[in-house]
């Protein structure tokens, strides 16, 4: 597995990647009812997944396909059950979490739930920086004052409060706090599905410029494909918890392979209005994880399935241009 995502998220093969996941599974025990046993979900399973400095992965899938409990493992915030999580080529356990907290930052998905509506941006934003116990009181000021410049907010705001400014100012709020401790690496959950179209497009072009100008790394978690087009150099699609394709992104949206993928593209919905209303191929809605189908996963929802596909779980196997787990491809 590894030598595949060398191969595939890593190709220069004496660097070390910026973000490494081997074989990384959380399993949660969770209770049907009050009197009942607890069971395992297992929310990711056996994901490994790599990222150079500077490049953008994006992880894509449903709701309830793991991909936010896969972002807060790669924050620090979740221990891995199997397999690990390196940054830099250290094992993210072996790392303490301000140290973490100093390499990589979270910008979430609701910027008005995300940040503190009793505290001014100033506070908000200069708040890493007081926790860390970097700078005096004036020199944190001039520093969000010159956060605030880079992604676009007045200085006339830096004593306003959340519920004075728009979405997309706060959105800009939440990606300042999260840059000023200078992280090499953002992961981004859904950063954008809480803002009207006009404003997404602001916040992706503003996530853009940074990148370029600071050199960082991005995770980017979505379900909105049409988002991951704009941004991201690598694409990892996930189902039920399991990695099912993976690849560069020109490759996955030129040619998608895995009937999930091509029936998550055919969802997509297109600003040109004479081609109407996309349609929708998943069919029945996602199986219930802690009870998954056997097989492969995806089997009792795609049109392509095979007697194989409920019998047998399929391997993640090299297919030419990127990797994929699925039984029509050898």
């Amino acid at each position: 597995m590894n030598q595949l995502m060398g191969q595939f998220g890593h190709p220069d093969s004496d660097a070390v990647p910026a973000l490494e996941c081997r074989n990384v599974g959380r399993t949660f025990m969770i209770k049907k009812g009050m009197f009942a046993e607890k069971q395992p979900l297992k929310a990711v399973q056996e994901v490994s997944l790599q990222v150079n400095r500077g490049e953008v992965l994006a992880i894509v899938g449903e709701s309830g396909c793991g991909k936010t409990t896969l972002a807060k493992m790669l924050l620090g915030l979740l221990e891995p059950t199997t397999g690990e999580i390196l940054l830099d080529g250290v094992p993210i356990n072996s790392v303490s979490i301000k140290d973490i907290a100093r390499k990589v930052q979270p910008v979430f998905q609701d910027p008005y739930s995300s940040l503190n509506p009793r505290k001014t941006i100033e506070q908000i934003i200069s708040l890493p920086l007081k926790v860390h116990e970097i700078g005096s009181k004036e020199s944190r000021r001039a520093r969000v004052e010159e956060y605030m410049r880079l992604v676009g907010l007045p200085k006339r705001l830096v004593h306003s409060y959340p519920n004075q400014l728009s979405g997309g100012q706060r959105q800009r709020v939440a990606i300042a706090r999260a840059l000023i401790m200078e992280p090499k690496i953002v992961v981004c959950d859904e950063p954008t599905s809480a803002l009207d179209v006009s404003v997404q497009a602001h916040i992706l072009n503003l996530l853009q410029d940074l990148r370029k100008e600071l050199n960082l790394t991005y995770a980017f978690i979505s379900h909105d494909l049409a988002v991951v087009e704009h941004l991201a150099d690598w694409v990892a699609v996930m189902y039920l918890g399991r990695l099912i394709e993976f690849g560069k992104a020109i490759d996955i949206f030129n040619n998608p392979k895995h009937p999930y993928t091509r029936a998550l593209l055919d969802s997509v919905l297109t600003p040109d209005a004479s081609l109407g209303l996309p349609e929708i191929t998943l069919g029945r809605g996602l199986p219930n994880p802690l009870s998954p189908p056997s097989g492969c996963y995806f089997h009792p929802r795609c049109p392509d399935a095979k007697e194989q596909c409920s019998a047998e779980q399929p391997a993640l196997i090299e297919n030419e241009d990127r990797l994929i787990e699925c039984h029509l491809y050898k």
